[in-house]
């Protein structure tokens, strides 16, 4: 993959300079493909890239030159807020919303633009310059095709996906985060593997699998969420092929609060993420079920001493200071029981607003940002290490949401479950092996959060008084 331009150069020149030289050349690169009858672009976006931006600025140049174009995304949240930026963008552009009957027939946010178009049949969106749906509304569309296509989140898009909407365009533009979660299915898929087309793999694998030497493969070279002491971890930690600076320097952010603090675990935590953008906030070694009540109190009693202590951002969208309220904090889990179990914790922290944070699963936090994430780790006291925990995508996708800082409850003996646990899948013919690998990722990530370590109690209310 080739980064544009070089990061390491991109933290002594102006980060944006470096961003719009990427985007300037993958938008020649579009050119480039039409004219030499390449099969398209790959773009690797690293968390907080500018993808959306990018996305909106290739439509727009694509219909510039004249294209009627497709685009495809996930699902139809994704669908409708890149509709309704499109048609913010430019008010004169046609622009289509395909989409089934459930959807057409409930209220939408799109219904209010004068140029979008909501219909459930193809053929009544011909004049739309641009027509967005879901992969799977686009895979049941009949007798259609054009010249180019817009796939948004590839790599949330399964290869079945892909194949199934593949004969409606010539060429494509893929863009996507190779670190975050691979598309899953509940489906025995054993009897695929090694398969060309095995449909547990992404789009962009298999695209590359077949069509590299028509395949013309970028990365955007700058996060512009995470803050420069997030990067030095992630990047190699989950993107060691495909490097990324911070947008913005060590001095543009800060967090600070507006009352003071108590000798506690608690307050100890919050100091050491406000100061370094980490911490790890650790209790002792136990085996619990996965609903470990000590690990809930901590992660919701963490979240309400913000919103309690007055959390307030400096930044380069609020250079004057503002309080942090519930829906710019976040609280990540690995599985809906344990968000259920903080969701009921949070209102007895007794601290106004704490029951509006937001708690959800890696799965649905993907894609979503927020100033402050709390991230209850997905091997807290287990006594395995299984592929589902161990996935480098999961722990990237709860690491990788702050713009601020990032803290992770656990229970100490992690790095001993690992040692204990070491990656054992097997390997299989023409199976390209996945990287990084969750164990190691794991490790680095621990290795790194254990320079920030505040120890607890287990007996610890994590109430202030």
């Amino acid at each position: 993959m080739t980064p544009l331009p070089d990061p390491a150069q991109a933290q002594h020149h102006d980060p944006a300079t470096a961003a719009d030289a990427a985007v300037r050349t993958i938008l020649s690169d579009l050119s480039a493909v039409s004219s030499n009858g390449g099969r398209g672009v790959v773009v690797d976006s690293p968390p907080g890239a500018g993808k959306t931006t990018l996305v909106r600025r290739a439509a727009q140049e694509l219909v510039a030159a004249g294209e009627q174009i497709m685009i495809i995304a996930q699902t139809n949240n994704q669908i409708d807020d890149l509709a309704a930026l499109l048609a913010a963008d430019d008010p004169a552009l046609r622009i289509g919303r395909i989409s089934g009957e459930e959807y057409a027939n409930a209220p939408s946010p799109l219904e209010a633009l004068s140029n979008v178009t909501i219909d459930t049949k193809i053929g009544n969106l011909q004049a739309c310059e641009i027509v967005l749906g879901t992969a799977a509304k686009w895979a049941r569309v009949k007798d259609h095709r054009r010249r180019w296509a817009i796939v948004d989140e590839a790599y949330q898009m399964r290869s079945d996906a892909l194949l199934l909407v593949a004969s409606q365009f010539d060429c494509g533009l893929f863009v996507g985060d190779p670190g975050q979660l691979d598309p899953f299915t509940i489906a025995d898929t054993e009897r695929w593997t090694g398969l060309a087309y095995d449909p547990r793999q992404n789009a962009v694998d298999v695209l590359l699998a077949h069509n590299r030497d028509t395949v013309i493969e970028r990365t955007l070279p700058v996060s512009w969420r995470l803050p420069p002491s997030a990067t030095t971890l992630i990047a190699p930690a989950f993107y060691p092929y495909n490097p990324f600076a911070a947008g913005t320097s060590h001095s543009a952010r800060a967090l600070t609060f507006t009352t003071a603090a108590l000798p506690s675990p608690l307050d100890d935590t919050l100091e050491q993420a406000r100061r370094t953008g980490w911490a790890l906030h650790e209790l002792p070694a136990r085996h619990t079920q996965r609903t470990d009540s000590h690990i809930a109190a901590a992660t919701a009693h963490i979240a309400a001493r913000l919103l309690a202590r007055g959390a307030a951002e400096r930044c380069e969208h609020h250079p004057e200071e503002r309080l942090l309220g519930p829906k710019d904090i976040a609280i990540g889990v690995v599985h809906r029981d344990q968000a259920d179990q903080i969701r009921r914790t949070l209102p007895s922290t007794g601290v106004p607003g704490a029951e509006r944070i937001t708690v959800d699963t890696a799965n649905r936090l993907q894609g979503r940002e927020y100033e402050v994430v709390i991230v209850a780790h997905p091997l807290s006291g287990r006594r395995d290490a299984t592929t589902f925990h161990l996935d480098a995508g999961r722990l990237c996708v709860l690491t990788t949401r702050h713009r601020h800082a990032c803290i992770v409850v656990s229970r100490a003996g992690i790095t001993d479950l690992l040692d204990a646990h070491p990656a054992t899948d097997p390997i299989h013919l023409n199976v390209p092996v996945k990287f990084p690998d969750g164990w190691e990722a794991h490790h680095t990530v621990l290795h790194h959060l254990n320079q920030h370590r505040i120890t607890a109690p287990s007996s610890d209310a994590f109430v202030s008084k």
